[in-house]
């Protein structure tokens, strides 16, 4: 049986916990209470030790651990687990049931009630992510209750953790039949190659499903599309098939060569005719104003952090910056997709950058749309924080 320890909790986050509000944070508690193994089962009170909830210990960037339930008599366990994934199921039935679309995510962590754990769906292959060792503790009870909810061709894990509770990425097979890859999978009808056992990531981002569909159905035809941190080319897959008159896409990871052709292929796209530059996009942004590069499309989706040789990048310090040098190659009424995935800023300080980006570089611009998380990355509405993706389609007006 796992142990449970009482932790009280100081004020006011006792008070945002009593709300409903599901992390621990790390200053809600005197470090000297933490149990000493991680996955610890939590018995969390207020200063008058009244129950609060039952939470897990589990070291990660967002915290120290997730409130899984409010009731002082739920046991977590198995049934537990089968339950949460079921209700999770439900909500998703309008998913499994479309043809166009065999690529989504199934659970969705603390909004679908349990912090720390992600379930991605890939045409009939799950890939479950275990953020924390604390979640990791319960992986026995977490694949017996899977296996019995929902059938799989395979299921395989990503741990996205070290020992000391920092950020790493190792994948591994789990059960079922491994699968042969890459697989197939449908997203609105387009096609994309998908590998559940090669490192950190699986060739798409399921994120952002419903803005790949709006470059496709009403921002790509006849354009000139620049795709920058275009990882395996999957906004300019959905530019092409949206009627781009070419696509460009621009990363510094060597293996996105190999990955973006694979991605053209697979959708029947002459990969030749298209543009992949395997190099940083700030050196790209240099040489496209060189040689007075104009571009219909662009897409800015980078890395919330990142490292080169000679520099550093960080969105919630260096976006303004990115955006003005996309200013300088977007062409009069050519659209801008500025994306970021940072959850340490919202949408109102992410619209300031662009601001400050365009008033900056003396342009006028209006905004045509804004994307957050799809369905079923489900969020609870009362915290719309953890809806951390910021998506906003700006027209240059001049």
């Amino acid at each position: 049986m796992t142990q449970i320890v009482t932790l009280q909790l100081k004020q006011p986050f006792a008070n945002s916990l009593k709300k409903g509000y599901p992390l621990l944070p790390k200053d809600a508690v005197d470090a000297r209470q933490l149990p000493a193994q991680q996955g610890t089962l939590l018995r969390l009170v207020d200063q008058h030790q009244r129950f609060i909830g039952t939470g897990y210990y589990g070291i990660q960037n967002k915290g120290i651990g997730w409130v899984l339930t409010t009731d002082a008599n739920e046991a977590i366990d198995q049934a537990f687990f089968s339950k949460k994934f079921k209700k999770a199921i439900e909500n998703r039935e309008a998913f499994f049931n479309n043809p166009s679309t065999t690529a989504f995510r199934v659970f969705n962590g603390e909004g679908d009630g349990i912090g720390g754990l992600t379930i991605d769906f890939f045409n009939g292959y799950y890939m479950v992510s275990w953020y924390s060792e604390g979640i990791y503790c319960f992986k026995e009870a977490v694949y017996a209750a899977l296996a019995e909810t929902v059938h799989y061709e395979a299921i395989y894990e990503k741990k996205r953790f070290d020992g000391k509770g920092q950020y790493m990425e190792q994948d591994d097979f789990v059960m079922g039949t491994p699968g042969e890859f890459p697989i197939m999978v449908k997203e609105n009808g387009m096609t994309y190659a998908v590998h559940l056992n090669d490192g950190a990531m699986t060739g798409i981002f399921l994120d952002q499903r419903d803005v790949r569909l709006a470059i496709r159905e009403r921002y790509a035809n006849q354009t000139n599309m620049l795709n920058t941190f275009s990882y395996t080319g999957a906004f300019s897959v959905a530019a092409a098939l949206g009627g781009a008159l070419k696509t460009t896409s621009v990363d510094v990871a060597k293996r996105s060569l190999a990955k973006t052709i694979e991605q053209f292929s697979v959708n029947d796209i002459d990969y030749e005719a298209q543009a992949i530059k395997v190099m940083d996009v700030f050196h790209y942004f240099k040489y496209a104003q060189r040689h007075e590069l104009k571009f219909d499309l662009v897409v800015l989706d980078p890395p919330s952090f990142a490292r080169t040789k000679q520099m550093t990048f960080s969105t919630a310090k260096d976006y303004p910056k990115l955006l003005k040098d996309a200013i300088a190659i977007t062409a009069k009424n050519g659209i801008i997709v500025a994306s970021t995935n940072n959850a340490s800023f919202g949408m109102k300080k992410f619209k300031g950058f662009i601001d400050q980006a365009f008033q900056a570089t003396n342009t006028r611009y209006k905004i045509m749309e804004e994307h957050s998380l799809p369905k079923d990355f489900r969020v609870l509405r009362e915290y719309p924080e953890f809806n951390y993706l910021k998506v906003v389609f700006i027209k240059k007006l001049s």
